[in-house]
């Protein structure tokens, strides 16, 4: 299960420190490679990710200690970052 850490009790075990980017959609299914150039630059980087992806909308998730460094891997990699 996946949700804002706020909402896990803090008696009940979890991995926290997650930080969440939302890439902009939707985008349709015919549409191939747009997660695949988002977390490419992240791997080529050593910056370890969890994806989530519904039906038109992905996410990925990322520990806070790499949020930095993902952030500025991203923009050199040509995305745009929206706040």
């Amino acid at each position: 299960m996946v949700c804002e850490a706020e909402s896990v009790p803090a008696e009940i075990k979890a991995d926290r420190g997650w930080a969440c980017l939302k890439l902009q959609g939707p985008f349709p299914f015919s549409e191939t490679g747009i997660l695949s150039s988002f977390i490419g630059p992240l791997a080529a980087n050593a910056i370890p990710i969890f994806a989530i992806s519904t039906y038109d909308t992905d996410y990925v998730l990322i520990k806070e200690e790499f949020v930095e460094k993902a952030l500025s891997t991203l923009r050199k990699a040509g995305h745009k970052l929206i706040e």
